[in-house]
């Protein structure tokens, strides 16, 4: 109840009781002490009861709109970032707040790997969520989040889901290519810009739907002995502690792609050209993942989806051409592009 109802309701049945008492006793002399008191126990009274309904109000969730980030962001040092990971791990103690129930890691692996690898670098730590790209060199491809609490099955089926959605959106590019008429720059270039993310697609789709090596990431919670050991492995690159996090819904990790050795930076498209000739239109064929880009190169991929994800929405045939996306890690979860369009 509100403290200004609890006031209404004792004046209400407080005040005329004593007007009546001081109208009768007034005259009394000996009886105005005993009048005083009661007063004064009554403003007590109403005193105590407004402030105990102040303080009975709940209090709102604090943490509502904060949000914790691990990982790297646009143009920090991918070096920096591995030794403050590693000396974070290493101050970890083992009576940390959240030690009993296990800390929150964001593992970063050296390299793509295939969901049946995982077994034997995480197989001993609690996994919540593993993160996912195919890299195909030179092109932008989605990042996915993936929900996998048992390793690797739930990566497997994760990826499954991945493929069908990528299989609908290639078609989808290849459909909306076919309808657009007329051979002006403008349409040329927007049939090439379909063209090529039917490609990309299509190539995503094939990936997955084998299993491919595509994990680069991994969150996961153990107590600070098993996450130094998972430190230790030789498919692992970093371990960076969160015992900060408590809630993985209110928490961004961004965690530095394989190829990534020495800043987070946006990424380098070498895909086909935009507008091509009359005559000459470039027409690449990806049919697999290839390894990815040297040592020094970023090639940044597209936004974050996490597994399943929304339906694409459908873009006008006659929009122009739509741009390619170049993102860095912090920007992949704060800024996502558009989605592809669907039928």
């Amino acid at each position: 109840m509100r403290a200004g109802n609890l006031l209404r309701q004792l004046d209400q049945r407080l005040l005329p009781p004593l007007t009546r008492a001081v109208a009768r006793l007034g005259d009394r002399s000996a009886r105005s002490g005993v009048l005083s008191w009661a007063a004064v126990l009554s403003a007590a009274a109403v005193l105590g009861t407004a402030v105990w309904a102040v303080d009975d109000t709940p209090v709102g969730d604090r943490t509502v709109g904060e949000v914790t980030r691990v990982g790297v962001a646009d143009g920090d040092s991918v070096p920096g970032y591995l030794r403050s990971a590693a000396a974070d791990l290493a101050a970890l103690p083992a009576s940390a707040p959240a030690a009993e129930d296990g800390t929150y890691a964001l593992v970063t692996l050296d390299a793509y790997l295939p969901p049946q690898r995982l077994a034997t670098v995480l197989g001993d730590v609690g996994v919540s969520t593993v993160f996912g790209r195919v890299p195909l060199p030179g092109r932008q491809t989605e990042i996915v989040k993936i929900p996998a609490l048992r390793v690797p099955d739930d990566v497997v089926a994760g990826m499954e889901q991945v493929a069908a959605r990528k299989e609908t959106e290639a078609a989808d590019y290849r459909a909306r290519a076919a309808a657009v008429d007329g051979d002006g720059v403008g349409e040329r270039e927007l049939r090439e810009q379909y063209a090529s993310g039917a490609e990309v697609a299509a190539a995503e789709a094939a990936a997955y739907r084998t299993g491919c090596a595509c994990v680069y990431a991994a969150v996961v919670r153990a107590t600070p002995v098993a996450l130094r050991g998972v430190a230790a492995r030789p498919d692992v690159r970093a371990v960076d502690p969160a015992p900060e996090v408590y809630r993985l819904d209110r928490t961004v990790f961004t965690p530095p792609l394989p190829e990534q050795r020495d800043v987070v930076r946006p990424p380098v498209d070498t895909g086909p050209s935009p507008a091509p000739t009359r005559s000459e239109r470039p027409a690449p064929v990806i049919s697999a993942p290839a390894p990815s880009p040297p040592v020094g190169e970023s090639s940044e991929p597209a936004p974050v989806v996490t597994i399943p994800s929304p339906e694409p929405s459908k873009p006008e045939p006659t929009e122009s051409a739509p741009p390619s996306v170049t993102t860095s890690p912090d920007a992949i979860l704060t800024e996502p592009s558009p989605p592809p369009p669907s039928s």
